[in-house]
């Protein structure tokens, strides 16, 4: 009789333990993910570049967003060369946003709530219907 092992982890598992902060891992699946990243070197390098710039993004250092660019640069690895470019785009406003403690979250979360209302309310009413919903709920 012959054993199956495990079923190898699926893509999206993977990165679900790529992108969660290596202390929510359970035992388990930080072993599951080490025996990943040893049997495949770029998703190791991956794997790396994403805990670098995690590091960065909670420790607001923006100074350091240089030094990873460079290393995300010297990798094989398509996808971070594009979210490299993407970054340099507009490279002032994520230095600012990776180091300033101002934040638009606020203003953000605002806005994705009236757009909220916006779509409750498509096709049922008009702009006078859609202004009070929207400063009714601003108020609270």
């Amino acid at each position: 009789m012959r054993v199956v092992g495990p079923a190898p982890p699926g893509l999206r598992q993977v990165t679900g333990w790529i992108m969660r902060h290596p202390d929510r891992l359970s035992e388990s699946e930080g072993k599951r993910l080490a025996e990943v990243l040893t049997r495949c070197p770029e998703l190791a390098a991956a794997h790396r570049l994403v805990r670098s710039f995690a590091q960065i993004l909670s420790t607001r250092t923006g100074q350091h967003l240089k030094a990873w660019v460079v290393r995300a640069r010297a990798e094989e690895l398509p996808g971070v060369h594009s979210f490299a470019a993407g970054l340099e785009k507009d490279w002032d406003a994520v230095v600012q946003g990776l180091t300033s403690h101002w934040n638009s979250g606020p203003v953000e979360g605002r806005v994705n709530h009236i757009k909220m209302v916006k779509r409750q309310m498509f096709g049922r009413a008009k702009l006078p219907l859609l202004r009070k919903r929207v400063l009714l709920t601003a108020a609270r």
